[in-house]
């Protein structure tokens, strides 16, 4: 029912290849981009983690530090399927700390902590690093080469990635039952995900409609922006924050979803926009054989995925997938 595939900006893969065949295949190492003050009431751990997923590490961190899940602080939800450096704060204002060293594991090696005045919180990172590799190439080359080269100065469609939308899709349905049918959804975590994948699905929408009328990277009339940028809807309680051409559009491309829309209007979420086109900064790669391996960074809340889907079809080995 729910289609993952959006339009390309720059013609469409020019290779397929094998995608996270193992862990070392995806590396994300993340740059608070603020310096620690050494003090304060919050421990920063930096972990380096394979095969594990962050909210997993949270609660082990807690559990050490004896204190409530809700004390210990991260930037963002790191991939399981891969090799990630991440921060985490722990609340921590009074008496001794803990082993930190007994957090360390087959697949998890503590490599700095230190103190800070403040928790770390979703976001509060400069970016993520990426040094991605992709297997056994199959395709065009030489078109290949050419999209490396565009790429270092031209943006990509900020599409969310597949793994908002859960296995097959399934955070979709669960948002169908949940925005259209009425079904409850008791459970706080499940419920969020309907909600956070029928929001991202809404804005992939849009911003596929944008791509395919080539206008992507343009400012309309109406268009708030984020820092002069064109900038597409989450969608949320309150009058839509876009008016004149862009929100005509918005609203005719949004038509056939006016039930989620009035739903997501009434679960308690604001209006809010996001950027339409998305830039990798440092991109980087080599090939290696049949092998291609790209470096970039790139902005808390976006997806590697989104860079890399307008290079090559990605073929994963077939696994349990997170859909947080």
């Amino acid at each position: 029912m729910f289609s993952l595939e959006w339009p390309y900006a720059w013609g469409g893969p020019a290779v397929s290849g094998d995608f996270r065949t193992e862990p070392e295949d995806f590396r994300v190492d993340e740059e608070l981009g603020f310096e620690l003050s050494g003090s304060g009431e919050h421990v920063y751990l930096q972990l380096q983690k394979r095969g594990d997923n962050t909210e997993w590490l949270a609660r082990n961190i807690a559990r050490l530090a004896e204190v409530t899940p809700a004390d210990v602080g991260y930037a963002g939800l790191k991939d399981r399927h891969a090799v990630t450096r991440q921060w985490f704060s722990v609340y921590l204002p009074k008496g001794a700390e803990p082993d930190w060293q007994q957090l360390n594991s087959d697949s998890v090696q503590l490599l700095h902590h230190t103190r800070h005045s403040r928790k770390l919180r979703r976001g509060d990172h400069r970016c993520n690093r990426f040094v991605i590799r992709l297997r056994h190439l199959q395709g065009d080359l030489v078109r290949l080469q050419e999209q490396l080269q565009l790429l270092k100065t031209q943006p990509v469609p900020n599409y969310f990635g597949p793994q908002r939308f859960g296995i097959e899709g399934g955070n979709l349905e669960l948002a169908q039952r949940l925005l259209l049918e009425g079904e409850k959804i008791r459970n706080r975590q499940r419920r969020g995900m309907a909600m956070s994948a029928a929001r991202s699905w809404l804005f992939n929408t849009v911003l596929g409609a944008r791509v395919c009328a080539g206008d992507w990277q343009q400012v309309l009339a109406g268009d708030p922006g984020l820092d002069g940028q064109p900038s597409g809807p989450l969608w949320g309680r309150g009058r839509p924050l876009s008016s004149e051409a862009c929100l005509e559009l918005e609203s005719e491309v949004l038509q056939p979803w006016a039930g989620w829309c009035d739903g997501l209007e009434h679960v308690g979420l604001l209006q809010e926009r996001r950027l339409l086109a998305l830039a990798a900064t440092e991109f980087g790669y080599q090939l290696e054989g049949d092998d291609l391996v790209v470096s970039f960074a790139l902005p808390p809340g976006t997806f590697a995925t989104a860079v890399l889907r307008e290079l090559a079809l990605l073929k994963e080995v077939p696994r349990s997938v997170d859909v947080l």
